[in-house]
């Protein structure tokens, strides 16, 4: 089996005469915000030909730097067949549709599906609205003497039935952040320096979990960290290491992989992977020295990159919609009927939404949940603010984005503030701005607003303190990815936070686990 990453989750997995194109992705994503690193723009053509015609091509979920639409609509063979995650909507069935393809490989959640040539795949998916509306998904795949696992950024809560397939021998899995927090929030900056810095550990912390417990033969840094290439937004890299950033690098997490003896590739796009059940060999497509000059280097590295792509950055720019007279009309025919759909949500959110628009005439439009109504912001209250540049808020507006967090927030292009602690009911709700997508995030707000709690379950010892074994947001065990950072219990799956004192959720009101201190 040869795996061959082209920049990002983007791979081309090839074995027995058969090749998958995964999560392929060149076009800078969430409004010129993400660009690949390292850079893939200088691919080998012979790969990239391979690329445009694979024999199945894979996408793991709906958001923008793993499915590309420009270039899949331009470069990808039509004809080829698409394995389809079990998603319980067809949204990319839908999209993938509108850009062409036609044959649609239907796939159940977990189970293995022959293909041709003794290989096999089994799509795995997380269908909560927190993993995106549409859900996402991981693969993996068999050929009879090898078995590979893209993880990408998955976040699958029961490893158990990655395994059920049998020992793997290469996991491709994320490290790195993907969303916006804490940077975009007003705060002081020694406060949002630590949050940074927790995520960091957080998400270590889950991606080794995960590799411990796949316990593959070698781990592939994989789906991330992206690179920002706009002066707005360059600070977001980290480059000196002082930059307030969830993004650590390859290097960083091979390091964290060697201090648990586990074996892990450096890699960049054009890499090649050969695993046979006896070796695992790596070529890459420059010199060694060149490869770790992409980090070493990183700050000439990146501004090489980043003079390449001003000219793509402006002209992308000047598509965004000059402001109009219409603006807040548009959100409140938009709004107001799923406001109406939602009371669940509603309730949950606790609170008023002040969206602000910045560079024009600083309008501000309230999100009112008690009368699920959209209203000119008049100095009413409020508990969560985001400000926004008014041209791009517009854009969204006319494009009917029903997912913002994949549209806007992971942009970064706004600022936010907030009176209390995160609260996944306010994203969950701009991830879901279309009857469909709103219908789905009531359902699973009722649930689980109105589940009852267990009666039981078991313990396990995380650090010093025994706590109930499963997480109440999605049933992540705890024995897998639970740690303890200073007076809280960390699910590192999603982040939930719960107080060591009470065992009292700080992320979501209401839910708790068993905690005590162990004797």
């Amino acid at each position: 089996m040869r795996i061959s990453p082209v920049g990002h989750a983007g791979m081309l997995i090839d074995t027995k005469g058969v090749s998958i194109l995964c999560d392929p992705w060149f076009q800078p994503a969430f409004f010129g915000s993400w660009f690949p690193f390292p850079r893939n723009d200088k691919l080998d053509p012979t790969l990239l030909a391979q690329l445009e015609n694979p024999t199945y091509l894979y996408i793991s979920h709906i958001h923008g730097d793993h499915l590309d639409e420009a270039w899949l609509a331009n470069h990808v063979n039509k004809s080829t067949p698409v394995l389809l995650p079990d998603f319980p909507t067809r949204e990319l069935e839908r999209t993938l549709g509108k850009l062409g393809f036609r044959t649609f490989v239907r796939t159940q959640h977990g189970v293995a599906q022959p293909l041709t040539n003794g290989v096999s795949i089994a799509i795995h998916v997380e269908t909560s609205i927190t993993d995106g509306p549409g859900g996402d998904s991981a693969l993996v795949v068999m050929d009879g003497d090898t078995i590979a696992v893209n993880q990408n950024d998955c976040r699958i809560h029961d490893t158990d039935t990655l395994r059920k397939h049998g020992p793997i021998d290469i996991h491709l899995l994320q490290y790195s952040g993907a969303i916006w927090y804490p940077m975009v929030y007003d705060m002081p900056e020694a406060d949002k320096r630590h949050l940074a810095e927790s995520k960091v550990e957080s998400q270590f912390a889950r991606a080794l979990a995960y590799a411990k417990s796949l316990d593959a033969r070698v781990v592939v840094p994989s789906a991330g960290p992206p690179c920002f290439l706009d002066p707005e937004l360059f600070h977001l890299n980290k480059v000196t290491g002082d930059e307030i950033t969830i993004f650590p690098h390859q290097p960083e997490f091979i390091e964290r992989l060697a201090q648990i003896n586990k074996p892990a590739i450096l890699n960049m796009p054009g890499t090649t992977i050969d695993v046979t059940p006896s070796s695992i060999d790596v070529t890459h497509p420059v010199a060694d020295v060149e490869l770790h000059d992409i980090w070493n280097s990183i700050g000439a590295h990146l501004a090489a990159y980043q003079a390449d792509w001003q000219p793509c950055l402006a002209r992308h720019k000047a598509t965004w919609h000059a402001p109009t007279d219409n603006l807040l009309g548009e959100i409140q025919k938009w709004f107001r009927p799923l406001m109406a759909m939602c009371p669940t949500v509603s309730v949950g959110i606790g609170g008023n939404i002040l969206i602000q628009t910045t560079g024009h005439d600083d309008l501000g439009i309230l999100l009112h949940f008690e009368y699920s109504d959209v209203q000119r912001y008049t100095n009413q209250p409020y508990r969560y603010r985001f400000e926004v540049q008014r041209e791009l808020l517009e854009t969204i507006v006319a494009d009917k984005a029903v997912d913002w967090s994949n549209a806007l927030f992971l942009s970064a292009r706004f600022r936010a503030w907030r009176d209390g602690d995160f609260n996944e009911n306010v994203y969950n709700f701009f991830k879901s701005l279309s009857s469909e997508r709103m219908g789905r995030t009531e359902v699973e707000a009722y649930r689980k607003a109105t589940e009852t709690p267990a009666i039981a379950q078991d313990e396990v010892q995380v650090g010093d303190y025994i706590v109930g074994r499963f997480c109440p947001h999605r049933q992540a065990d705890f024995g897998v990815f639970g740690v303890i950072e200073g007076d809280e219990l960390v699910c590192t799956l999603h982040g939930w936070r719960f107080d060591l004192a009470s065992g009292a959720c700080r992320s979501s009101v209401g839910k708790s686990v068993t905690i005590r201190k162990r004797v």
